[in-house]
């Protein structure tokens, strides 16, 4: 099962020797100041960005994978210092196929992030010359599975022989978080498994994953 933390990469793409610094940065014009400036991007931006790309292009029950602790909804926390690993994974659901857009080229966290976003952009950019679709542009970015991850059901505690409501899957959710978030004396790495597994079961019932 994909987790947010910490980060999974997948097993058939390279990682990147030697990460250089990005231009993804956004325009600043401070107060008193007729012309702007060029800062680097805050992960809280950089996931805004993310966020706007992941929504346009219309994928679902998407995770992403970093070496940064996650927040209660498994979404990278704005903040920290950088971790040693840069690298970052956007592991999404489009046409009903897991895909995987890796991205370490860069030595900041949210410069991968934003790199990520920019890549859906063009690529949404593309489609509309009608050569391909977006399912079928993203088809080199398939997700392999996991093995040795327990299934949602295992980490949920649902039995086999139930099929659950999205209730039954939201009070488990709810129930288990208490526990394992970090701050109750959990951890990032349960939390996020729980997170994964709470967005697993929904979508394989239909339910929604808010």
């Amino acid at each position: 099962m994909t987790q947010a933390f910490p980060l999974q990469w997948p097993i058939s793409r390279p990682r990147t020797k030697s990460p250089t610094r990005a231009t993804f940065g956004k325009k600043v014009q401070r107060s008193g100041q007729s012309w702007s400036q060029m800062e680097s991007l805050t992960v809280a931006e950089a996931l805004r960005r993310l966020q706007r790309e992941i929504d346009l292009l219309g994928a679902r029950d998407y995770i992403l994978s970093s070496n940064q602790q996650v927040r209660l909804d498994g979404l990278p926390r704005s903040g920290q210092a950088e971790p040693a690993d840069r690298g970052v994974a956007l592991y999404f659901t489009l046409s009903g196929k897991p895909h995987c857009l890796p991205c370490d080229r860069y030595d900041r966290v949210a410069d991968n992030i934003a790199a990520i976003a920019k890549h859906i952009e063009a690529t949404r950019a593309i489609e509309r010359y009608g050569v391909a679709s977006l399912a079928e542009m993203f088809t080199g970015f398939a997700a392999l599975p996991e093995p040795g991850k327990r299934t949602w059901r295992e980490v949920l505690g649902i039995s086999p022989n139930l099929t659950p409501s999205a209730g039954t899957i939201e009070d488990q959710f709810r129930r288990l978080a208490k526990k394992l978030h970090p701050d109750a004396g959990g951890s990032n790495e349960l939390m996020a498994e729980l997170n994964a597994a709470r967005a697993a079961a929904l979508k394989e019932i239909g339910g929604t994953n808010g």
